[in-house]
């Protein structure tokens, strides 16, 4: 997901996107610690998704 597109997303939908990525995160983190991980960098990317969306959603919450 690019920038522009968490940008045009309301507050609620980077809500229900980040509790959507920590559930993805929680399963990734799981299937790593049973060795069924097969895409190692998905974990990293998430990672990175949820700091961009919390971001975002801060700078919204800041303007209004």
């Amino acid at each position: 997901m690019k920038v522009e597109e968490i940008r045009k997303k309301t507050v609620d939908q980077l809500n229900t996107e980040l509790e959507n990525l920590y559930k993805e995160s929680f399963n990734l983190r799981f299937q790593k610690s049973s060795g069924q991980l097969e895409n190692t960098s998905r974990v990293s990317k998430v990672r990175k998704l949820i700091a961009r969306i919390k971001t975002i959603k801060n700078e919204k919450v800041k303007e209004n």
